[in-house]
């Protein structure tokens, strides 16, 4: 007899961060280390709960492998690169907190004909 398959259960979320930890995305842990900074960057800026609550998850590849740390925003479809700990201090309080992306720090935006950043 087959046993039941559970249905997972998560709680509500605003935006979800997806970081890189490929090791071709940055050298020497880089891209592990500020992903495991997150929770208290995230509990800093009121971003571990609540409406704005941010979820966070690792990715092994994104398949654009210069330029890490790499991160994507979702669902707003920004892709960041360059993310240092300093970095992502901007992105947590201009993109996450405000809604203003660091534009300097794109480089591709989902849905964008012309792009250039």
């Amino acid at each position: 007899m087959n046993e039941p398959v559970i249905k997972p259960k998560i709680g509500n979320y605003y935006r979800h961060l997806l970081v890189c930890t490929g090791p071709r995305c940055s050298e020497d842990g880089a891209s592990q280390a500020l992903f495991d900074s997150l929770g208290a960057k995230f509990k800093a800026a009121g971003l571990d709960a609540g409406e704005l609550r941010v979820k966070r998850s690792r990715v092994s590849c994104f398949a654009a492998c210069k330029g890490g740390p790499i991160v994507c925003v979702q669902p707003d479809g920004t892709w960041y690169y360059n993310v240092t700990s300093e970095n992502m201090d901007r992105i947590v309080e201009d993109h996450l907190c405000n809604g203003k992306p660091v534009e300097e720090l794109v480089f591709h935006q989902a849905g964008a004909t012309d792009f250039e950043a």
